[in-house]
């Protein structure tokens, strides 16, 4: 990597400048950024952006300032020269309008950077242009012209393409404008494309297998029938108006009080989560997901997908519509992104709020005093929903009226298909004749900086141990709770047990409850498969955050993605393995120390007939809970509910 620092000349502030460090990006500050980084002549005709993001300071900063400190509006891009020129990850002020640092990358050693759309955009027309791909399915009866050319990531495998920019490309025929291609996959061959060269290098035409004939179009009423007429209609309303408050980007509801922020790559982010006034979470994201596949065919073999690091999944986010996306008393709030060219693009309505109920929250009826109470919970919801590819990914996090934090990934879409030939089911399930949905799994790591009542947090593993038969236990009935303090990062890669009912404990050492015990709140995790891949495999050192259910590291601002800041086509060993081979101190002195957390939750995802030809959601998540954060159950003074419907 080569570092420099070209200064721009024009100096003065963004219009609508910030008053707050973390507040979202706007379409002015996209604007500046754009023509700082044109005045030092770091743009060109062959120039993309591929990320651009505020540049968040460090956390002291930011917990440091107070309203009407000076804001300096930092923003990192990515920027790709698509004729084959230097990549740069560049890092502007657009409230100075200076380039503070750029720095050249060397893709055969950091890896490329994410694939754009300008690239999607000229797939078709490079594979049509290969004698090699067209061959091939004529060979097969199929006109080149209707098959839809799928970009893909390429990996890490071949020592040839090592510095070269490429991408997989997989074929699916459509045989008319609003035909689903998904469901006519052609199998058994495969393009390898050079996007800067724009040139096929290779094609692997390994097995002609029959394309399915039968149409997935889950939106035509001749295929999926007419539709019910017995479901009465349901309303939502709050006749007082909502319960939450929004001020920029700071939402406050029920004691809970954090800001919002979006990115391209990680979507939603979450920042100063605190509540009753105490601090709890100082940023939460998702930080990384892959998608890999667990066909070894000769043509699918390479098949995983990080869509954060290698796609930047969230540049994707729907426009949510009232009534379908959301249902009830919503707030929406636009974001900017830039596309590829770097001019700002405004998403409407890319994230929901709301709240909702959520069930009986406590309730007893007492044989004694005659006492019969009920409160209900509810949530606040934040919440985005992105669609990459053929899979639509809904990210919701929740808020709970007794301090429980949660977070949920929704997964729908069409689930990527394969061509079956007679008798081939031991990777794939058929759905429709010849057609299959290939194993694979959705792993997910949430970046998690924590702040529980503080920056010193230790992490403790807690689960129940059953004791022996002996003196201690003569009735063979007794279990205790087990602590195991984890002190170093080399012994924090850690996998869930649910039959130990395993979590881990954020605690605080220097601020205890009235019990005298230290404040905590736990992660607990659904304890689903991690990584199925063979630990000598290409995925595995390249999405090594997966092998994992917990990693805990020391805080360092510059460690914000599992897999490393270039994902695409890095070889592997980036991110936390290379992060916690330094085997940082988690727990200074009994005192705790400023940790993170990285917790892998997701799918694994055998797919039924049910899956198609459009998947019903799926869900996997986690959740944080407070244990002795606060003295007692926090939700005495919940009313009850007054909506006519309910007495006390």
């Amino acid at each position: 990597m080569t570092a420099t620092a070209p200064r721009a000349t024009a100096t003065g502030l963004v219009p609508g400048s910030a008053t707050h460090p973390l507040d979202l990006a706007t379409a002015e500050e996209f604007d500046a950024v754009r023509e700082v980084l044109a005045e030092a002549g770091l743009l060109g005709d062959a120039v993309r952006f591929c990320f651009a993001g505020l540049e968040e300071p460090d956390k002291a900063s930011v917990l440091a300032f107070r309203d009407g400190d000076d804001v300096d509006r930092r923003f990192r891009v990515l920027l790709l020269d698509m004729s084959g020129g230097p990549s740069r990850d560049v890092v502007v002020s657009a409230t100075r309008r200076e380039v503070d640092t750029a720095v050249e990358l060397d893709p055969a050693t950091s890896g490329q950077l994410p694939i754009i759309d300008s690239e999607f955009e000229i797939m078709e027309e490079i594979v049509l242009a290969s004698s090699e791909w067209c061959d091939a399915l004529r060979r097969r009866g199929i006109d080149p012209a209707t098959v839809r050319a799928v970009p893909l990531s390429a990996g890490s495998y071949y020592p040839e393409e090592t510095g070269r920019r490429m991408a997989r490309v997989l074929g699916f025929r459509q045989d008319h404008e609003k035909d689903s291609p998904w469901a006519h996959p052609v199998d058994g061959v495969v393009a390898y494309v050079d996007l800067v060269r724009r040139e096929v290098t290779r094609v692997i035409d390994h097995a002609e297998i029959p394309v399915p004939d039968e149409p997935g179009n889950f939106d035509d009423p001749e295929q999926v029938g007419p539709q019910r007429t017995t479901l009465k209609p349901i309303e939502i309303t709050q006749p007082e108006g909502v319960s939450f408050t929004v001020e920029g980007n700071r939402l406050r509801w029920e004691g809970w009080d954090l800001r919002i922020g979006f990115n391209e790559r990680e979507g939603l982010t979450l920042h100063q989560i605190g509540i009753h006034g105490r601090p709890l979470v100082y940023r939460a994201s998702i930080a990384e997901m892959v998608v890999p596949y667990g066909d070894p065919s000769p043509v699918r073999f390479w098949q995983n997908y990080f869509d954060a690091g290698e796609y930047m999944f969230a540049r994707y986010a729907n426009s949510l519509e009232l009534g379908c996306d959301c249902l009830g008393e919503i707030h929406y709030m636009d974001v900017v992104v830039a596309d590829d060219d770097g001019s700002p693009r405004t998403i409407t309505n890319a994230i929901c709020l709301h709240e909702e109920d959520y069930g009986v929250l406590w309730k007893h009826t007492d044989i004694f005093t005659q006492a019969q109470e009920t409160r209900r919970q509810r949530r606040m919801v934040i919440s985005f929903f992105t669609t990459i590819g053929n899979y639509d990914y809904g990210f919701y996090w929740y808020l709970y009226l007794d301090g429980t934090m949660a977070c949920e990934s929704k997964l729908t879409g069409i689930p990527f298909t394969s061509g079956m030939s007679s008798g081939e089911h031991a990777f794939a399930t058929e759905v429709a004749p010849g057609l299959g949905l290939p194993y694979h799994q959705h792993l997910f790591s949430a970046r998690l900086d924590m702040t529980v009542d503080g920056t010193e947090n230790a992490v403790e593993e807690v689960e129940a141990v059953p004791l022996p038969v002996g003196d201690a236990n003569p009735w063979g009935n007794a279990f205790t709770e087990s602590r195991t303090r984890l002190t170093r990062e080399s012994e924090a890669g850690r996998v869930a047990s649910p039959g130990t009912s395993r979590s881990w404990q954020v605690v605080n050492p220097s601020s205890r409850n009235r019990h005298g015990r230290p404040v905590a709140y736990a992660l607990q995790a659904e304890g689903r498969p991690t990584l199925m891949t063979d630990p000598s495999s290409v995925v595995a050192g390249r999405a090594a955050f997966a092998t994992r259910h917990l990693w805990v590291t020391a805080y360092d601002a510059d460690e914000r993605y599992p897999a490393g800041d270039y994902v695409n086509q890095h070889p592997g060993g980036a991110g936390l393995p290379e992060w916690t081979a330094a085997d940082r101190s988690l727990d200074e002195g009994g005192r705790g120390a400023d940790v993170v957390l990285w917790h892998t939750f997701g799918l694994t995802h055998v797919p039924r007939p049910e899956d198609w030809p459009i998947m019903p959601v799926d869900y996997a998540g986690f959740r944080l809970v407070p244990v002795g954060f606060f003295d007692r159950n926090p939700t005495l003074d919940v009313p009850p509910s007054s909506n006519g419907h309910c007495h006390s």
